[in-house]
């Protein structure tokens, strides 16, 4: 397996940066010559990774059980954003799970004050109701994904061997990175040259 440090150079695919649950989705995929990449691998890196999208501070205590638990919500969260690209039914167990991470925890925003915000609202989230919180925060998303306009833009990345999601907002671009980009390309040239030598008429 591909360590964290193999994926330095790979940007968000298109959405994530406006939809946790993309990213969880894409928090684990293949990379030519490195394989299976995970970055929920291990308690530290679901800790950089709940930190990196602003779910937890990046000193929180994360145990594997905790990194267990957003294992299980992103194959949820997979099975129903690919039966969304695929116009299937969702499957039941999917909706069951994310719908039960999403009522986990009070979503009311409560009244709080402190000297450094002084006035202000916040959702409640001890440190261990941490993963809690976060697993309904990405529900949540995925339900507002799902449900509103963006749904309708949800898509599976182009290339091969590629299993990232994407928010297709350019209609002509359906990858979900620069090297993804050009490797559709590549495939494409490919294509269009073996097609041209087999029209190529026969010389004597």
């Amino acid at each position: 397996m591909a360590t964290e440090t193999a994926t330095t150079d790979l940007t968000p695919a298109p959405g994530e940066v406006d939809h946790v649950a993309l990213a969880l989705a894409n928090s684990t995929y293949l990379l030519p010559k490195h394989g299976r990449v995970d970055l929920l691998a291990t308690p530290d890196a679901t800790r950089a990774w709940l930190a990196a999208v602003g779910l937890a501070p990046a000193a929180a205590d994360v145990r594997e059980l905790c990194a267990s638990r957003m294992r299980q919500l992103r194959t949820h969260v997979r099975a129903l954003l690919e039966a969304r690209v695929d116009n299937r039914p969702a499957p039941p167990e999917s909706l069951e799970a994310v719908n039960a991470a999403l009522t986990s925890v009070p979503s009311a925003s409560l009244l709080q004050y402190d000297e450094e915000r002084r006035w202000h609202r916040a959702a409640a989230h001890p440190v261990t109701q941490l993963v809690d919180r976060a697993l309904a925060v990405i529900a949540a998303d995925l339900a507002d994904l799902l449900t509103g306009p963006d749904g309708e833009l949800v898509a599976r990345c182009g290339a091969p061997s590629c299993e990232r999601v994407l928010l297709r907002t350019h209609a002509r671009r359906t990858w979900c990175s620069v090297r993804c980009g050009d490797r559709v390309r590549a495939a494409r040239s490919y294509a269009r040259r073996s097609h041209e030598s087999d029209s190529a008429p026969a010389t004597a």
